[in-house]
């Protein structure tokens, strides 16, 4: 079958091969004297300017799943699978001004993660420890989910076996690949692919939504197609429009999506390689052309009903990949040699977010377990050198995800961490503006919200693998005892509970006296720019020491 996509293949492995070279160039881009530091491999020197910072934060966000997955769901759902439009705009307004706090206390005292910023705040190991495992936990299926992104491009081309090893040893290769230059060269090589990935995908997406409609008839006739199959589908909730039934599932899953974006560590890995506040906030103001074009390839989803795109069949008898969608659309429509860029454009799209999140998890893990519990006097060159390992333990996890899981359960996953990561909006996010929460009320409504949440998700079934527990995010509201057949995102209810929880505890035990931590942050630290005079570092100290005066 591979030998009918053979010009696809050549193209798609040129354009792979391509990136894959400036993956390792990219250490000798804007080279440091001393890669051996967080700051110059994980961070690419805190130096990024608006315009490399906009395309690694774009590349980072937008991604080789959102490509196949957002238009997958349009083709299945209708207009639920929209969802991921308004929440990538509502996002920019509402972390305009936190990032460039967290990116300015993160400048004045060197942080690498969030967790580094929570532990310095709260003067709590113990929460530190809870957000840096949160984000770990968060982050390694969305980097399996982009694996599912290259596995859908080459099941089109064809390119696969018959047994385990067979099928997957193009992705096994591909991430060989990624974490030898991403060892090498650190975020500097995410940063320089991100603008061939980019490029890549606007290309691709202005040329399909001129194209198709075309070759289709119209967007009248993609329309009137969507909204015939709809109307014939069994379930109620699909259609080219919302009904009264999904909007508080919609609404729900949108804000909290949005809530989510920016709490994980990868995103804050971007945002904290900006080299100024300025940076960060003309990004702010620019990244919602992305969001413009997540609008135009959702739509792809109708083109490929008015196409008559089938899927292809699924790993399990009977079942279809509906990953596969947008790849078969393509096939279809396009010559082959723009076909093999659309699938380039999506499997480096995989590429440069897979990096960002491994190199993010692994700077967790260096400076909030490693550091804080394994070894304190550690120098920055260890720190690196942990690090480093620790992405490619983290690539080879992500791997394993897809080689042993079924690729269904690894999308369920990621929105299981997409609630997980939620319950670090309170310290994370208000703890930017208040220090009002005790420290031990911050561990408890984190406790009360992961426990809600996991119970939450572990009683939805999954209707199409038969699966019965973790099968989305969808929960029904008669389970909570109402009379309606509405659902509502988990994480919006997990994380109403944890706030309520810490605020309750915070009144309780401030009443009862018990000691809160020290918050080794001053108001001025929330306002540093670029040139202004750094705090260095003590050594570590216990939770219950008195705080050290700040620089």
């Amino acid at each position: 079958m591979w030998r009918e996509h053979l010009t696809e293949i050549i193209v798609f492995s040129a354009l792979f091969l391509l990136v894959s070279g400036m993956g390792f160039v990219a250490a000798r881009w804007r080279a440091p004297k001393d890669m051996a530091h967080l700051d110059e491999w994980g961070l690419g020197g805190r130096n990024f300017g608006g315009w490399i910072t906009w395309f690694l934060v774009g590349g980072d966000l937008y991604t080789a799943y959102t490509f196949v997955a957002v238009p997958a769901l349009m083709f299945g759902a209708g207009a639920a699978g929209f969802f991921a439009v308004p929440y990538t705009i509502v996002i920019y307004p509402l972390v305009f001004l936190v990032l460039c706090r967290l990116w300015s206390v993160s400048h004045r005292h060197g942080f690498v993660t969030p967790a580094d910023f929570v532990r310095k705040r709260f003067d709590s190991p113990v929460l530190a420890l809870l957000i840096a495992i949160t984000g770990i936990v968060a982050t390694m299926p969305y980097i399996a989910l982009q694996l599912v992104g290259i596995e859908a491009v080459l099941k089109t081309m064809g390119v696969t076996g018959e047994s385990a090893l067979a099928r997957h040893l193009p992705i096994i290769i591909a991430f060989a690949i990624l974490a030898a230059y991403t060892y090498q060269s650190g975020l500097r090589a995410p940063a320089l692919i991100a603008f061939v990935k980019d490029t890549l995908i606007y290309i691709v997406i202005l040329v399909a939504v001129l194209y198709l409609p075309y070759k289709l008839g119209g967007w009248g006739e993609i329309f009137d197609a969507a909204e015939a199959k709809f109307d014939a589908s069994p379930n109620p909730n699909d259609g080219v429009l919302l009904n009264a039934n999904n909007q508080l599932q919609y609404v729900t899953l949108a804000f909290g999506s949005a809530l989510a974006l920016f709490l994980y560590p990868h995103s804050i890995t971007g945002v904290l390689a900006s080299r100024n506040r300025d940076v960060i906030k003309r990004n702010m103001s620019a990244l919602p052309a992305y969001s413009l074009l997540l609008g135009l390839i959702a739509l792809l989803g109708f083109m490929a009903i008015a196409a008559g795109v089938k899927p292809l069949p699924g790993s399990s008898p009977g079942s279809v990949d509906s990953n596969t969608v947008v790849p078969v659309l393509f096939d279809q429509q396009f010559p082959d040699w723009f076909a093999g860029v659309a699938y380039a454009a999506i499997g480096i799209g995989a590429l440069v977010p897979a990096a960002i999140m491994s190199i993010a998890a692994a700077n967790l893990f260096t400076r909030n377990i490693y550091k804080e519990y394994l070894k304190r006097d550690a120098s920055p060159a260890q720190e690196a050198n942990v690090s480093k390992i620790t992405s490619l333990v983290v690539k080879v996890g992500a791997v394993a995800c897809i080689v042993f899981l079924d690729p269904q359960f690894s999308i369920d996953l990621q929105l299981i961490g997409g609630v997980i990561i939620l319950q670090t909006l309170p310290a994370v996010a208000l703890g930017l503006y208040t220090r009002w929460f005790h420290r031990g009320a911050l561990i408890g409504g984190w406790v009360a919200g992961m426990g809600l949440g996991m119970w939450m998700l572990y009683q939805i079934p999954n209707a199409a693998t038969g699966r019965k527990h973790f099968g989305g995010s969808a929960f029904p509201l008669a389970d909570f005892g109402f009379d309606t057949p509405k659902t509502i995102y988990v994480g919006i209810v997990a994380v109403l509970v944890n706030l309520a929880v810490a605020a309750l505890l915070t009144v309780v035990l401030r009443a009862a006296k018990v000691r809160d931590g020290g918050d080794g942050t001053t108001s001025d630290d929330y306002f540093a720019d670029e040139g202004d005079p750094r705090v260095v570092p003590g050594p570590r100290r216990d939770a219950d020491a008195a705080p050290e005066p700040v620089a």
